[in-house]
């Protein structure tokens, strides 16, 4: 069964059409790529998706149940994590409290404390500075703190958005394979980028959005050989 069908959604931000009747699916243990440029309407999907901006027209099913008309909270209970562009992780709490806000629905210690490990255990530079405070870390250290509190809530699906915005291309690259990683392990991933070329290599399926309208799609491999992606992304 598809894990998330996004069908013929249109949603408007403050009474402007941003998109424009969006279909798409993400098929269980993928990762899906959303392509596009600034003001393509990538945000708005992804806050489509949480419920932030609900759609005035089409629907959203998420794990064979419509998530159209319920809350936020309600829409991360089912199994949704959202990691946001430029991280926004809390600054003044140490990583292992950050990642502890991730599990927040989570009521058992051992269990909180399992899945701890298990971010630990992927980024083995978060067990060295457990108690340091986040706003003091770099760039790509916040990168994984952000990526590994979307994990402690033991996702169905993580939707990660912009993973390389100012990051250095060292960074970037790290962060792309953690990604792939994470698909490994199971977790279906929605991600949201403009880095066509580092998306395009791990993904297994993409979109591509301009002006609120799908205009391309197709398995990765298609992508990066479709001539008006080539063309519009690698020049």
């Amino acid at each position: 069964m598809t894990l998330l069908k996004i069908d013929a959604v249109k949603t408007a931000h403050d009474r402007i059409d941003v998109l424009h009747g969006i279909s798409l699916n993400v098929e269980p243990g993928t990762i899906t790529c959303i392509l596009g440029s600034n003001g393509s309407g990538k945000s708005t999907l992804i806050r489509s998706i949480l419920g932030l901006t609900p759609p005035n027209q089409g629907n959203i099913v998420f794990d064979g149940r419509s998530l159209l008309g319920m809350p936020t909270h309600r829409i991360i209970g089912r199994g949704i994590a959202c990691i946001p562009e430029g991280r926004k992780i809390f600054p003044k709490m140490t990583v292992d409290e950050n990642l502890r806000v991730g599990a927040y629905q989570e009521t058992s210690g051992a269990e909180i404390a399992r899945r701890a490990g298990q971010v630990y255990e992927l980024f083995p530079r978060l067990k060295e500075r457990t108690a340091q405070l986040a706003g003091t870390m770099s760039g790509g250290e916040q990168a994984m703190v952000s990526i590994g509190r979307g994990l402690m809530a033991k996702p169905k699906l993580l939707i990660i958005d912009e993973p390389s915005l100012g990051l250095s291309p060292l960074y970037v690259k790290e962060n792309f394979r953690i990604i792939r990683d994470i698909n490994q392990l199971g977790i279906t991933v929605l991600l949201v980028e403009q880095n066509v070329r580092q998306t395009l290599a791990i993904a297994h399926y993409g979109y591509v959005l301009s002006q609120g309208h799908m205009v391309a799609q197709g398995s990765a491999q298609e992508l990066a050989q479709n001539e008006e992606v080539r063309t519009a992304y690698f020049g």
